[in-house]
């Protein structure tokens, strides 16, 4: 059983929901900080999903507001997922935010 830390990364460039992370298969991820910065100047507001491997769909933020020109950590407890789970992202305007997940990934080979 192996652990390696990892992060996962995107520029939110769409208002479209974006994958920033998907679980490996024979993995429980941990993901230990989720920070969201602002570079536009104008505030705006992200959306986090968890979907699980039966394709039920959980918020964890719902139009979580970012201010201007700010990084902010979502998380205050690490969250825990299992193998094929999917962390989606939701901008309100598209090339304002940057997201980036930090991961513990645990081997359970």
């Amino acid at each position: 059983m192996a652990n390696v830390f990892t992060n996962a990364k995107k520029d939110l460039t769409t208002n479209g929901e974006t994958v920033v992370y998907t679980v490996p298969a024979s993995t429980t991820g941990i993901i230990k900080s989720i920070l969201v910065s602002e570079d536009s100047g104008n505030a705006d507001t992200i959306t986090l999903t968890l979907t699980d491997a039966s394709s039920n769909v959980f918020n964890l933020f719902k139009t979580k507001s970012i201010s201007a020109n700010a990084t902010t950590e979502l998380l205050e407890q690490p969250i825990v997922l299992q193998e094929s789970e999917v962390i989606k992202a939701t901008a309100a305007t598209g090339n304002r935010l940057h997201i980036v997940l930090s991961v513990l990934q645990i081997n359970r080979e």
